[in-house]
C-alpha cells in the first residue's frame, strides 16, 4: 500500500485572491506545494482559459463543487465543461433548505441526483456529494440521512467526498465513516476547525477570508475558541488527521483535498501554506 496519497487544494479556499488575479493565486498555490486543486467555479473565465490557467501555473484540476441548480439545468453542457478543465469527479457541495434530509422534496431530489450521476458516467465523469453536518439527522427507517443518500443512489451514480469537519461537528468520527464507504470515498476532504456547533457556522462559509497578521507557528494550534466553531488550517484544530489520512489510505481513496471556507489569523494564502506545511511534516 502506498504511504500517502496526492493533495489537492479547494480554490474556495483562497477565493479572496482568485478572485482579484487568478493566475498569481494559481501560481502561489504551486509554489506552496499543491499540484493539484478543486476549483467552485471559473472565476469568470471560460473553460480553455481556465485550463490554460492551470497549466501555465503547472496544476491540474481533479474535481470541481458545481451547484445543483447548475447541473439540473443543463447537466451535459456543465459536465462538458468541467471536463474541459480536466475534472474526472464533480461534487455537489451544497443543498439549500427545502431539498436537505427529511424534506418532502428529498426523494425527488435524490432522483435527480441519480440521473444526473447517469450521465456522468456516461462520460467517464464519477459525481461525488459533498456533505454538511445537516445530512445527520434520523430519516423515518432509522438510519441518518447521510447514509440513506447512498443507500437510496447505486454507487455507479454517487460516490462520496466526506467533509471531516462536518462529520465531526456532527458528532460522529470521521476517519470510522471514510471506512465505512471504503471503495465508495475516492475524495476525502480535510478541514479543520475548534469550537463546537454553532448557530452562525454557515455564515462562516460565505464570508470573505480575513487578512491579518501571521500568528506563530505551533502556538496557533492551541488556540480555543471557548465553544465558539472556527475554521482553521489542517492540524491546528480539533481534528485527528494522522488517523484521518491512514483511514482515507484504508478505505481507497485517491486524493485529499485541502479546504478551509474562512479564515480569521492570518491570509487565506497563508492557511493553504499552513495546512500544506503541516501535511509534509506527517509525510504527505
Amino acid at each position: 500500500m502506498q504511504n500517502n496519497l496526492p493533495v489537492a487544494l479547494q480554490l474556495y479556499s483562497v477565493r479572496d485572491f482568485a478572485e482579484k488575479d487568478l493566475r498569481k493565486t494559481l501560481q502561489k498555490v504551486k509554489e506552496i506545494g499543491y499540484d493539484f486543486v478543486e476549483t467552485a467555479g471559473l472565476y469568470g473565465f471560460n473553460p480553455e482559459h481556465f485550463y490554460k490557467e492551470l497549466s501555465d501555473s503547472d496544476l491540474k484540476a481533479i474535481s470541481a463543487h458545481v451547484p445543483i441548480d447548475e447541473l439540473i439545468a443543463d447537466t451535459e453542457g456543465t459536465i462538458e465543461r468541467y471536463i474541459t478543465i480536466g475534472c474526472k469527479y464533480i461534487a455537489i457541495p451544497y443543498l439549500s433548505e427545502g431539498m436537505r434530509p427529511g424534506d418532502k422534496s428529498f426523494n425527488d431530489v435524490l432522483d435527480k441526483i441519480d440521473a444526473i450521476g447517469r450521465i456522468c458516467n456516461s462520460k467517464n465523469v464519477v459525481l461525488l456529494y459533498h456533505n454538511h453536518d445537516f445530512e445527520f439527522i434520523k430519516m423515518t427507517d432509522g438510519s441518518y440521512g447521510f447514509d440513506y443518500i447512498y443507500s437510496y443512489i447505486d454507487s455507479k451514480n454517487l460516490k462520496t467526498e466526506i467533509d471531516t469537519c462536518w462529520i465531526k461537528v456532527a458528532g460522529h468520527d470521521p476517519a470510522a465513516y471514510i471506512r465505512k464507504y471504503t471503495g465508495r470515498a475516492p475524495v476525502v476532504h480535510l478541514k479543520d476547525y475548534v469550537g463546537t456547533q454553532t448557530e452562525n457556522m454557515y455564515e462562516l462559509i460565505s464570508s470573505d477570508a480575513d487578512e491579518a497578521d501571521e500568528m506563530d507557528g505551533m502556538d496557533e494550534r492551541k488556540v480555543k475558541a471557548d465553544g465558539k466553531f472556527a475554521f482553521r488550517p489542517v492540524g491546528y484544530g480539533l481534528q485527528d488527521f494522522p488517523s484521518i489520512l491512514e483511514a482515507s489510505l484504508d478505505a481507497g481513496a485517491e486524493y485529499v483535498v485541502v479546504e478551509q471556507d474562512s479564515s480569521e489569523d492570518c491570509t487565506s494564502l497563508e492557511a493553504a501554506a499552513k495546512s500544506r506545511d503541516y501535511l509534509k511534516s506527517l509525510g504527505w
